[in-house]
């Protein structure tokens, strides 16, 4: 959505969700800079950011979703200034935008931190291509630096680059636009910056941390399900772990295809790393189905240091789990059972509702808007497949 500012065409999304907050308050950072934005009723988005009327991304917007610290690479390269609150999102860790902003200062821009926002400013003539080192991977510098190389003058070149399937869609979509890159899914990516880009329509990227969450769902409850529009490309890591804990999952043409045999899933011990290892958006669920283990399972994180908050919540509902710094011991136990529990990030209200399907009894799950953000319709899809599960 944000690469919609780069031009003054129309960009069109397909494959786009209708109801996440996530999505709707990007549509209402775009809409307030002065980007048009049209839905369908089905799953088409445009957007046309010909006639911008301001650079600022207000904190009363960002504060709400930290993807919109995005705006600013685009913002940057086309315009030559932008002013961007520092934003917001789940709880879950210290993600400092300095990978961005050095990484922008490296292409020319001056850039400023007063009041809570980034004030930066491109050079006369514009960003100039660099290459840039970043110090640790980040999806979200990667893809900063990505969208605001592609109107650069010269050769940019990001080394340490995110590989994740997100990043090649984006880079897909940016190409079709009249970008010239290289390199997209490997460590280097390479950007030949042109003097503008035009509209273009992209099919986006089924989301792989969804399909991975209904993956570990079935592992849970049981039955087999089948996954429409998905690929197990996108998800090996996970997908090998849940086949070592006993799943059965296939790649059935343009779907996932899973089942339990009926056995408990075994323990299997897991460590989040950037892609193409284990995703750290898949950890809390992952650790919600070892509460119901044969044996026990080790869970590592690497990604974020406040990444385990729903301990506290599945341990309520008879989970044995014990935390030592960054990694978590889970001893498998017989059942859980219902409790009132209180969601505390967009990954860990989702690890809850997996185990309220387990449970025995009724669970309540607190300050679902974080699920909300992520998850498009998660009530009906699971009704679908026989949970009994309420929207209150």
């Amino acid at each position: 959505m944000c690469a919609g500012l780069l031009t003054e065409g129309s960009l069109h999304l397909e494959n786009m969700p209708n109801t996440l907050r996530d999505i709707n308050s990007q549509i209402e950072l775009l809409t307030h800079l002065g980007c048009v934005v049209s839905r369908d009723s089905g799953d088409l988005m445009g957007l046309n950011a010909k006639n911008i009327s301001t650079y600022t991304a207000p904190y009363d917007i960002v504060r709400k979703m930290r993807g919109s610290i995005l705006v600013l690479g685009p913002l940057l390269a086309r315009f030559g200034e932008a002013k961007v609150s520092l934003p917001g999102g789940c709880a879950i860790g210290t993600r400092p935008v300095d990978l961005h902003i050095k990484a922008l200062e490296e292409m020319g821009a001056e850039i400023k931190l007063e009041g809570g926002y980034i004030d930066a400013k491109a050079p006369a003539g514009g960003l100039r291509g660099a290459k840039i080192l970043f110090p640790k991977v980040s999806v979200g510098a990667t893809e900063n630096l990505l969208m605001a190389a592609t109107l650069a003058k010269g050769e940019t070149v990001l080394s340490n680059a995110a590989r994740e399937p997100e990043i090649v869609d984006l880079g897909e979509c940016l190409i079709k636009m009249g970008a010239k890159i290289e390199g997209l899914g490997t460590p280097t990516i390479r950007i030949e910056g042109v003097s503008h880009l035009n509209g273009a329509t992209h099919r986006t990227l089924p989301d792989r941390i969804e399909a991975g969450t209904y993956l570990i769902a079935a592992a849970m409850a049981g039955g087999k399900i089948k996954l429409q529009n998905a690929s197990i490309d996108h998800l090996a890591a996970p997908v090998g772990i849940l086949r070592q804990a006993g799943l059965e999952i296939e790649q059935d043409g343009n779907d996932i295809a899973v089942n339990r045999n009926g056995l408990r899933v075994k323990g299997v011990d897991i460590m989040t790393e950037p892609y193409p290892g284990f995703p750290t958006d898949l950890q809390a669920q992952f650790m919600a189905m070892l509460t119901l283990c044969e044996g026990a399972g080790l869970v590592t994180e690497t990604i974020f240091e406040n990444r385990f908050m729903h301990v506290p919540e599945l341990n309520r509902m008879g989970a044995n789990i014990t935390v030592h710094g960054h990694s978590a011991i889970v001893r498998g136990v017989e059942k859980l059972t219902g409790a009132e529990v209180m969601a505390t990030d967009l990954r860990a209200s989702v690890a809850l509702v997996l185990a309220a399907l387990v449970a025995e009894g009724e669970t309540t799950i607190n300050r679902i808007y974080h699920l909300e953000r992520g998850y498009e319709n998660i009530v009906g899809k699971l009704s679908a497949c026989g949970a009994n599960i309420k929207r209150v």
